[in-house]
């Protein structure tokens, strides 16, 4: 299990966009990622290692964690991302994404390359990975995945290219472009999320691409959190306080949590294993839903 981290908000930034790369690091975002893959043009590619290393070197980012998503182990630029980035970045890198996972010796390789790269630059540190479930192969194999390095501290549901890979017929929003009995993708997030508890690692749901939607963003992020996703996407900075809301828990349910184990702890110590509160049964399973809320407000906080 990686290092815990608050990952409520994951926003996603062209790394080859100078302003936009200023602009995510005081959006309070939780984790930024600087993209190297899709939203970076084949032509900029080599080019965006640079402004990368730049930004993440020499920008003010606070709290946020620093990250950078590679391009895919299947292409020519994978290889050359991890090393002309770690080698650039150094100590300013937390966190590299790996996506379009298929099995878990894709995790590996990245894995042994980076702890190479740590022994010959002689980090201070060791670099966290996030990998993207968004392959067919990829949610089959999620719990392999998933526990294929210590390094690993999140999967994420990528339902974009999972949708071209299970030739889903959505639009652009991910959505069925037909009528559809509940959710669409309840199956595929249940398999990440799962995999991600497996492992005793975060689960970060997947973008809303509608970025104007506010409405239809903060209705996913609910569904996610209700879920029990650790933290979502975000396309655009407008999204990221939504995300930093409804993934932390409220002062009232803080308040609950700590009320129903301090209740609960003085029965247990009188011999009793449940108890009655307010008109319902309390036990032990309770209170392990209490803990989640109790550690979700720490990380929101900075603990």
């Amino acid at each position: 299990m990686g290092e815990p981290r608050a990952r409520r908000s994951e926003l996603a930034t062209p790394a080859s966009n100078e302003r936009m790369c200023e602009k995510a690091a005081g959006s309070g975002a939780d984790l930024v990622f600087l993209d190297l893959e899709d939203a970076c043009a084949p032509p900029m590619k080599e080019r965006a290692r640079g402004i990368a290393v730049d930004a993440l070197t020499g920008l003010d980012w606070g709290r946020t964690v620093r990250a950078v998503r590679v391009n895919g182990l299947d292409t020519s630029w994978c290889h050359d991302d991890i090393i002309e980035v770690v080698t650039g970045a150094r100590e300013a890198l937390d966190v590299i994404i790996v996506p379009k996972a298929r099995t878990a010796r894709d995790v590996w390789w990245v894995d042994v390359l980076l702890t190479q790269l740590e022994d010959k630059l002689r980090l201070p540190k060791r670099i966290g990975l996030e990998v993207l479930i968004e392959e067919a192969e990829g949610l089959a194999n999620a719990t392999r995945i998933a526990r294929a390095s210590p390094r690993t501290e999140a999967i994420i549901f990528g339902a974009g290219d999972l949708s071209a890979s299970m030739h889903a017929r959505v639009d652009g929003n991910f959505d069925p472009v037909g009528d559809y009995p509940g959710d669409f993708w309840h199956f595929a997030r249940v398999q990440v999320l799962t995999a991600a508890r497996t492992a005793g690692i975060d689960a970060i749901d997947a973008p809303y691409p509608a970025y104007k939607d506010v409405e239809g963003y903060r209705r996913a992020a609910v569904h996610a959190g209700l879920l029990g996703f650790d933290g979502k996407w975000a396309i655009h900075p407008d999204q990221v306080p939504i995300a930093n809301e409804v993934f932390a828990p409220t002062p009232e349910e803080v308040a609950e949590a700590k009320e129903a184990m301090e209740v609960y702890e003085g029965a247990t110590a009188e011999g009793t294993g449940a108890i009655g509160r307010d008109g319902r049964l309390v036990d032990a399973a309770h209170m392990r839903l209490a803990a989640n809320v109790l550690h979700r407000a720490a990380l929101a906080n900075g603990g």
